[in-house]
């Protein structure tokens, strides 16, 4: 089943040009791969002095992962916060993305996970190339996940 950006968008909290991903190409219960043309665009929302910095790769990861929570059912029906509280062996191999030819693949391997926090490693590439790799840990709606004291 082909997803479009539409889709996407129902799926994660962002919306408009802060959704940046346009497709998913494929995902089981474990990953997903995502596509993605927006790091050329020049209106989007993420650049600074015309340029898109490659660590703004993560925020591709973190759409990707949050797609793959409400696909595999892990988020209930609508979309969650989640609040990214850790990242581990991030690499950077390319100063930016917005110079770079071609689509961006974001891929997304779920490590672990519970109701309350999930572990991710992630890459981003285009064709061959790795552009961004790293593991991020995402506590899910934090606000309400904290035990209730009276």
């Amino acid at each position: 089943m082909a997803m479009t950006k539409a889709d996407i968008a129902g799926l994660i909290p962002h919306t408009g040009a802060m959704c940046l991903l346009d497709e998913v190409l494929r995902w089981d219960a474990a990953q997903i791969s995502c596509l993605s043309r927006t790091h050329r665009d020049a209106d989007n929302p993420m650049r600074a002095g015309g340029q898109l910095p490659s660590v703004c790769g993560i925020e591709y990861a973190a759409q990707a992962m949050a797609v793959h929570g409400g696909l595999a059912g892990k988020v209930g029906s609508r979309p969650r916060s989640g609040y990214l509280v850790a990242l581990r062996n991030v690499i950077c191999r390319h100063d930016r993305l917005d110079n770079l030819e071609g689509d961006l693949v974001v891929d997304a391997v779920q490590l672990m996970g519970d109701e309350g926090r999930v572990i991710y490693q992630f890459a981003l590439r285009v064709g061959a190339v790795e552009v961004l790799s790293g593991r991020a840990t995402v506590v899910l709606d934090a606000a309400t996940a904290r035990p209730q004291t009276h």
